[in-house]
């Protein structure tokens, strides 16, 4: 008699832990947008996830202008651009809110010799001024102009800084960072624009003006080639409770140091 009014408590303990569990509300977090984005905000993601288990976030890269897009169509939570808004974006009612700064890295083939070039210099190899690598003390190559497509937050900043908007001469226009920083290894005379915190050891890093990006650098702003990381959300709609959540936490001061792990700079 004894056992079984043990097995009974047991199930039904059981079945209590069962009825708490399918009892959790789940809620999703969307977001959408940049590319460059993609290692602080799965790194933010896992770390509020870990403690919010009951809340995925979900990442959706499809470049800044597609997420600024979806924010504004009501089609995701938060939009994720590396750069700032527009008048006319802000005009639709959408606000942005700088979460990090980062480094725009300007990326050679490792094999490339060169190992510092001006914002000048970059311009003119950008616009086509330039056209050889021996022509800025590298070997007789010609130049191989790899960028991002028309839209990309990246390209933009790139673009705004070196005083190059609409007069790039690309030989390859591509829809992520990833893809730059493959098609740069796998070229000698290439050269790439890509986010610092997503440069791998498979290209080589030149210096900006005798300046080497760095989190160091960018913070102190001594690497001029850098840009804001940006949260995009629409004034007339409110965010959901796990967004606000997810939202409050990436902001705070508690992910600063995972925003610093992912090898940007933390606005806050």
């Amino acid at each position: 008699m004894k056992k079984k009014i043990m097995s009974i408590m047991l199930t039904a303990a059981i079945a209590g832990t069962v009825l708490a569990g399918c009892g959790e509300k789940k809620a999703t977090v969307t977001t959408d947008g940049s590319t460059s984005m993609e290692k602080v905000i799965g790194a933010l993601g896992e770390s509020f996830s870990a403690d919010n288990k009951n809340i995925t976030v979900t990442y959706n890269p499809n470049g800044s202008s597609s997420g600024i897009k979806a924010v504004a169509a009501g089609t995701c939570d938060i939009g994720l651009s590396s750069r700032n808004l527009k008048d006319e974006e802000k005009a639709q009612g959408l606000t942005g809110t700088v979460l990090a700064y980062d480094g725009i890295a300007i990326i050679v083939n490792n094999e490339n010799p060169v190992t510092d070039l001006d914002t000048e210099t970059i311009a003119d190899i950008y616009t086509g001024e330039i056209t050889n690598w021996s022509e800025v003390g590298g070997e007789d190559e010609e130049i191989v102009l790899i960028g991002r497509e028309a839209g990309s937050g990246t390209r933009d900043g790139f673009e705004s800084i070196t005083g190059t908007e609409d007069l790039c001469k690309y030989r390859q226009e591509l829809t992520s960072t990833g893809d730059v920083i493959t098609t740069v290894s796998q070229n000698p005379g290439a050269i790439g624009y890509a986010s610092l915190a997503s440069v791998k050891d498979s290209v080589k890093l030149v210096d900006v003006e005798g300046v080497t990006p760095s989190e160091e650098t960018i913070k102190d702003g001594s690497y001029v080639i850098q840009r804001p990381f940006v949260l995009v959300t629409k004034d007339d709609k409110k965010l959901s409770d796990a967004a606000q959540k997810f939202f409050d936490y990436i902001t705070s001061d508690a992910a600063e140091a995972v925003i610093s792990a992912a090898g940007v700079v933390a606005a806050n």
